[in-house]
Parts: structure tokens; sequence; C-alpha cells
């Protein structure tokens, strides 16, 4: 009743002398709305750890696989492990994120990460997206935002469209390892202003492995906009299918001894396929004293998935490859309402809104031989639904001081119906988070922030009713909690008391009630213990000149266990060091240029500490001539020093050979080795 009572409250302060309207005009309104609240610069952001990425930044990036736009956001990394059609893993503030468990990302407001999922809890598929569509990346980290619910502990990220591009183009980039690429992509009025965008993408790329990659993929965007009068709105309609095959992680011993080249394979059947299509609208009414907003959304999606990473271990006849397949349809909106109004005369923005998903899944697991199926683990049908109303309130007490205080309530309905009886049934989880944030200055250019939130992820929805181990009926498991707390703190400073620099310094702490994780590999949930991570983010950027622009990001991070247990207290996968540096030069004649350095440090691979992944550092540039007004030339070097590195590692159990006995080891994905890509494109 506690948590019915605060939300109650803060929705009725938001409710407090509503008549006071600001007069803003539309072009003011639409900087609020698109930004998501922020910009980079003092006085509009509610955390220092939060901000923006503007499409002329993506564009300066090399960018080697689509996802690797939110290396833009400070502190985050992305690698690969597999095949370039799955999802990317991805590193954030102490987290091995895995695909994307604890890192929300949407696309103008239809949510990405993927529920009860295969492969994994809350997988991240971003290889359908076209950076150069891209019109702003809004980050946040921490649960701090009461508009931000599952999977946003660690952070978030709203991807933006844009409605109409400057130049209609088409592009063709050739590389090395046979990658090739055909983008192209325009934009014209209609009537009643009215934008029409179109774009269609075809590539393919062998990569450096043994086994080619053999990686197609078809992508295409229709996208249709208006702007009139006080109405905005915006529909989306997206098409992409990717078939690929994988080189997975493989034993590093056999890479040391010879046996295994450092790119070749151990199944070379290893890969899979997938698509996605979505039709998703948003549209917005601007009032007097603020907007109304919704955004719908429907997806339909579709992953089969064959792996295999621990070789004979389970079976030493047929060996250990799997097939996850997952095929869904995804329902769901968010309707929101901001307006202005004053508390004693203060002023004083308000927002309610309602997120309402449902996932209906047939989700599978089967032992695979050469990709033909020999077993079926379990299968399952899965309806997820979700709901979550937040409302947030925001106060400037004194032009040096001004408070958002936030709360949403979460409610998710479980239902699993499995080809094993016993794992079928339903379950409910509510969750409660509030939020509070303290926002000093601006004192000589210089912010200060104090944040503290709660927040949560879910498990997966098999993990709510699991009985029985799927692989041995005869065994029990226990079940586990729909939905797990965080908490989290920071203190921040955003300052620009240097000309020409923007500084923001972030201490952080964040609390997980628990580390349950619903494997998808083995059909059961994985016990684990409660966890505190923790750490510093230093950003920086400098412009000393208007051709050039510098970055420079540290993050330096811990992650424990909390709960005490002989075997251990670190968490394997948690990055303890990120930094990333780039200079960019700009319009020098028809010249630009961008050179980045970017570096993940060791990781701990058991829980005592006595293994640790290898650090890795890479250099990757590009360079731009621009030919004439309508064409130029791009030339992109990643790994621009060949380093020997690996994407991920992990240390588990594995037989390597029929014949063998299982042994533990490292087991790793290299990185790229120096690659190449030469992109023509022409405006009409």
């Amino acid at each position: 009743m506690k948590e019915i009572h605060l939300i109650f409250i803060i929705v009725l302060i938001c409710f407090i002398d509503t008549s006071y309207a600001y007069p803003i005009d539309d072009q003011q309104l639409d900087d609020l709305v698109v930004s998501g609240h922020k910009t980079n610069g003092i006085g509009n952001a509610d955390a220092a750890s939060e901000g923006v990425v503007y499409s002329n930044d993506i564009e300066k990036k090399p960018i080697l696989r689509p996802a690797e736009v939110l290396e833009l956001v400070p502190g985050m990394v992305v690698s690969q492990h597999s095949g370039d059609g799955k999802a990317n893993q991805y590193f954030l503030r102490g987290f091995n994120l895995d695909h994307g468990t604890d890192f929300a990302t949407f696309i103008d407001g239809m949510p990405i990460n993927m529920p009860s999922h295969a492969h994994g809890q809350g997988y991240t598929d971003l290889n359908f997206l076209m950076p150069e569509l891209v019109d702003r990346i809004d980050f946040r980290k921490g649960p701090y935002y009461a508009e931000n619910g599952d999977f946003s502990s660690a952070g978030s990220a709203r991807i933006s469209l844009k409605n109409q591009l400057e130049n209609n183009f088409g592009e063709i980039t050739l590389g090395s390892n046979h990658y090739r690429r055909l983008i192209t992509a325009g934009s014209t009025e209609l009537e009643n202003k009215t934008s029409l965008l179109m774009a269609f993408e075809g590539m393919g790329n062998d990569g450096p492995w043994q086994v080619g990659e053999d990686l197609k993929k078809t992508n295409a965007l229709l996208r249709l906009s208006q702007s009139v009068g006080t109405n905005r709105f915006s529909l989306s309609a997206m098409t992409y299918s990717s078939s690929w095959m994988a080189t997975d992680q493989v034993p590093r011993s056999f890479i040391d001894s010879g046996v295994l080249g450092r790119f070749g394979t151990m199944n070379a059947s290893d890969g899979g396929n997938t698509s996605r299509h979505s039709l998703s609208g948003n549209w917005r009414h601007i009032l007097d004293d603020g907007y109304i907003e919704a955004t719908l959304y429907a997806i339909r999606y579709q992953l089969q998935l064959y792996s295999d990473f621990t070789y004979f271990l389970n079976d030493q006849t047929n060996g250990d490859q799997f097939r996850q397949s997952d095929d869904r349809h995804v329902y769901g909106g968010v309707v929101k309402r901001l307006w202005f109004g004053s508390l004693f005369d203060q002023k004083m923005t308000n927002e309610l809104g309602l997120q309402l998903r449902q996932d209906r899944v047939q989700v599978g697991l089967a032992n695979t031989v050469s990709r033909r199926v020999t077993s079926v683990v379990r299968d399952d049908a899965v309806i997820q639904t979700s709901s979550g109303l937040y409302a947030e309130n925001v106060i400037r007490w004194m032009p040096w001081l001004r408070t958002n205080t936030g709360g949403r309530f979460d409610q998710f309905n479980f239902g699993v119906n499995s080809n094993i009886p016993a794992n079928s049934g339903n379950a409910t989880s509510t969750m409660f988070s509030p939020k509070f944030s303290v926002i000093l200055g601006p004192f000589d250019r210089t912010e200060y922030f104090v944040n503290w939130g709660q927040g949560y992820h879910s498990n997966d929805a098999r993990g709510t009713t699991i009985k029985v181990d799927p692989t041995n009926i005869s065994k029990s498991v226990n079940s586990v909690q729909g939905l797990v707390k965080t908490s989290g703190y920071e203190l921040g400073l955003r300052t620009e008391i240097i000309p020409q620099v923007q500084s923001s310094l972030a201490i952080w702490l964040l609390d997980i009630g628990s580390e349950l994780v619903f494997t998808g590999d083995s059909g059961i949930t994985e016990a684990s213990r409660a966890s505190r991570r923790y750490g510093i983010e230093w950003t920086n950027r400098y412009q000393p000149k208007s051709w050039l622009s510098l970055q420079a990001d540290l993050s330096l991070s811990r992650a424990k266990y909390t709960e005490y247990d002989v075997v251990g207290e670190h968490i394997p996968g948690s990055v303890e060091k990120v930094a990333l540096v780039s200079a960019n030069l700009m319009n020098l004649g028809p010249w630009s240029s961008s050179l980045q350095w970017r570096y993940i440090g060791a990781r701990p691979l058991v829980e005592d500490g006595s293994v640790y992944s290898s650090p890795a550092s890479l250099v990757s540039t590009g360079i731009k001539y621009q030919i004439n007004p309508k064409s130029s030339l791009r030339l992109d070097v990643f790994n621009m020093l060949n380093a020997k590195v690996d994407d991920i590692s992990y240390y588990y159990q594995a037989r390597l050979t029929p014949s063998s006995a299982p042994v533990d080891g490292i087991f790793t994905h290299p990185s790229e080795p120096r690659t190449w890509r030469l992109s023509w494109r022409t405006n009409f």
C-alpha cells in the first residue's frame, strides 16, 4: 500500500495549479520533445551521465557493425562472439550485458530488447539499423528515470530516425574479405508538409574466418511523417532478413598449440537466420500548456540460431550443437501527457505515462547435428504481458536548484504452455520503483547532480514457472521471481568552465537483488547472488578549432557479489576499464578524417579472480575525400595496427574431442584483423 500511496502523491503534485501555462513556440517545444528532455549543454540534464549523440557524430565514426553507433555512449563497448547476423555483445558500467540485458534500447519509442528470448533475456539485435538514417541518440545511465522500465538499470538509449534527408544518396561499399554493401535512401516532400523517406540496404560479407561467414542481409524502411500546426506524426514500416554461418568462440589452447588457426572453427555448420518486420507510429499534439503523445507498434520476429560451445561434453557421439528458435509477435504502445504548471509560484513540469506491451512467443531448444534436429529439449508457447504507469515531477525551486521526483509501477503476467507439462503455468510479478534527483547550479558554468532511483530487470517467463530440468525431468528445479529490484546512486558534475570544453564526472553505484539468469543454452535458470557495481566515469569534449574536435572518455568500475560464497566474489565477464579517445578533422578543403582508439581492460572470467581475459586495444580510422558537391570517397580501416586481441573471452568446461576428457579452459572469439572498406557515395 505504501507504494500506491507514494505514486498517488506524485500524481497529485503533478496536478497542482496547472492553470498557469508558460508561453512556448513550436520550435521550443519540439526541441524538448525530440531530445527526450535533454541536450549536452549546461541546464538541460538531470544527471552527469546522460547526453545526446547527434547524426554528425555518427557520420564521423568508423563503424564496423551497425550496433557500434552505441559506442558513442561514453563507456559502452560493442563486440561480437559469433556471426554478424547475431545480436552483439555489450559492455557498460561493470556489466557484461550479454546481448542487451540491463540496457534498454528503443527506436522511435519502439522497444528493441526481447524478453523471454530463445538465446538470452533482453536480446537486442540492431543489425537492421542503418546508421545513415539515425538522427540522434538520447542516452541515460542508471535507474533514475521514471520513463524507463525493464532492462534499463545500467542505462538506456533512445534512437530517433530522420524524417528527411539533407541529400538523397546512393552508396556502394567494397572491402576486404568479400565485403560488399549497397544502400540508397531518399526523401521527398508531399502535400501538407508531409515527407516520405525510403531506404534500402543489401549487404554481404565473408569475414576473415576459415569457414566464410556468407552473411546475406536485406533491409528496407518506408517512413511517412508530417508536421502541420500543432500536430506531428510519423509512421514507419521496416523489414529485415539475414542469414549467416558463424565462427563461435574456440578453445585458446587449440590456437596456442597450432591445432586450430586463429580464425578457425570447431563446427562448420554453426550459424543462423533471422527476420524482423515492424510497423510503428508516433503522434504528438501540442497544447497551450504542453503536449500529449502516443506511440503504437507491432513487430513480427523470427530467429533460428545454431551454436556449439562445448563440442562433445554432453554427447560424445553426435556432439553438442543445439538450435534455439524464437517465433514471436509483439504488440504495444505508450501514451503520455506532459504539461507545465506551478507550485508555490515556482515553475513546474509534469509527465504522466502508461506503457503496455505483449509478447506472444513460440520458443524452443533442440539438439542438432549439422542443423538437423535429433531431439527436442523443450518447446514453449509464452504469453508475456507487461504494463507500466509512471509519473514525473520537476520543480525549479530556485534559479540554482531544481528537483526531479518520480516513480513507476509495473506489473508482469507470465503464461507458459510447455511440452513438458510440469513446466507450464502462470505467474505474476509487480514492482514499484521510486526516483529522486537534485540538480544544483549552474555555478561558474558548472552543475552538480545527486541521483537516486530504484529499478528492476525481468527474468525469462520460463524461469518463473519451471519445476523440472528439461534435460532430466526427474530432477527438480526451483522457479525464480519474475522481477528483480535494483537500486542506483550517483554523484556527478558537468562543467563548461574551460572554453570549448565540455566535461562531466560521475561516481555511481548499483545494487542488484539477484543475478538470476535463465540460460537459453540449457533451458534452465542458473542461480546467482546479489551483487554490487560501482565506478567512476569521466567524459570530455574539446573543440579548439572549427575544423578539429577531440573526445576522451574513461570508465573505471568494479563488480562484486555481496553474498559470501567460497567460490569467490568476482562476477565473470564484468568489465573494469574502458577508454575511448578520438580526433576528428573536418572540412580541410575536400578532406575530412577521424582517428579512434578504443580500449577494454582485462575482465575476471571466474568467481575467484584467478583467471582474467586479456585487455584489448584497437585503433581505427576513416578518411573522406569530397570529389565534387555530389560525390565523395571514404576509406575506413578497422584494427589499423592489426592487433591480435579478442572480442570476447569465456572460461568454462568442454570436451574438445570425442575421446578426450572434459577440460576447463578459456574460449575466445578474436577481433577481426586489419580490415578496410572503400565507399563511394553520390547525391541525387
